[in-house]
């Protein structure tokens, strides 16, 4: 059972079709996807209220002129989005419903995990990712917003006017990341300089995934008290599982790795919000594509509760 949401429990699906914090088109197709291939069902079938009103559209946001900020590439657009997906998910969480934001890139977690931290200010965030996604203005290569949202959120780095909506109400010691292998220089020295518990690769590795999602359990959220902020972008998963996503590194979680953070976060009682992200269903063949939306689904499922018994 739940400790926070209300009963009958209640999952708002936020799809997100969104690509503006990266370069590859069609990412914005995921969410469509995930929810064409039945999630609503599902998740119905396992026993949630599921409240679906139709993807969010951004068009009025995208009208707008958006040259760089330095090297940060839709600056304008990333930030109007994410200040609207913010709002969306804080609505949701707010009335002790589960917001789902099925994205899209990751740079919309700027907007899901404000939103969450409005409706509970001491909500801890555990990132399941690839990438630390912990650039600043200063050390980005790219400019691609999607590798940057947890500095804004921590409020690290130099302050950009077009995102001064967001508040910095994420604290270092509220964050902790499980199944990095792809992370830049700069974001080695950030993650270091404001001691941010992260598991790599080698650490599930070394303790086995049972052991690390403990750890990284004892350390957010050590009296198992605080909701928790699921944040999993598709591509921590190895690409021989979830071959369509756009940065995909080799090396990653295997199918029941994954699964198994989901159901250990669900069996806590503490999930109050889930974001599942970066399903590009443009980048493989079709095969491929099934097969990671169809993962997608049940990373969501597990998430939501389902077992295996």
């Amino acid at each position: 059972m739940s400790r926070f949401l209300s009963s009958p429990m209640t999952a708002a699906i936020v799809g997100c079709p969104f690509s503006g914090g990266q370069p590859r088109v069609g990412v914005d197709q995921g969410p469509i996807h995930m929810v064409e291939a039945g999630l609503v069902k599902q998740l119905g079938e396992l026993g949630w209220e599921v409240k679906f009103d139709g993807h969010h559209q951004f068009e009025e946001i995208k009208a707008i002129s958006d040259p760089p900020i330095g090297k940060l590439k839709n600056p304008r657009l990333v930030s109007g989005v994410t200040r609207a997906v913010a709002e969306v998910v804080g609505g949701h969480a707010k009335k002790k419903e589960l917001p789902v934001t099925l994205g899209g890139d990751h740079s919309l977690a700027m907007g899901t995990i404000s939103g969450t931290l409005d409706a509970y200010p001491d909500a801890c965030v555990i990132w399941v990712d690839a990438h630390a996604d912990i650039n600043t203005f200063e050390s980005t290569d790219s400019g691609n917003i999607h590798g940057m949202p947890v500095s804004f959120l921590l409020g690290i780095g130099s302050k950009i006017p077009e995102f001064s909506w967001v508040k910095p109400l994420l604290k270092p010691e509220r964050l902790v990341y499980i199944g990095l292998r792809d992370v830049d220089a700069g974001e080695k020295r950030i993650l270091k300089e404001n001691n941010i518990k992260a598991f790599s690769m080698h650490e599930v590795d070394k303790y086995g995934i049972g052991k690390v999602v403990e750890m990284a359990l004892d350390h957010v959220n050590p009296e198992r008290k605080l909701p928790i902020h699921l944040s999993f972008d598709v591509d921590a998963l190895d690409p021989s599982v979830a071959p369509s996503t756009g940065t995909p590194v080799r090396g990653g979680l295997t199918f029941r790795e994954g699964h198994y953070i989901c159901e250990a976060i669900w069996e806590t009682g503490l999930l109050v919000a889930l974001d599942l992200m970066e399903v590009n269903p443009s980048l493989a063949d079709a095969a491929s594509v099934k097969q990671t939306v169809t993962v997608g689904c049940s990373l969501v499922r597990a998430a939501l509760g389902e077992t295996l018994l």
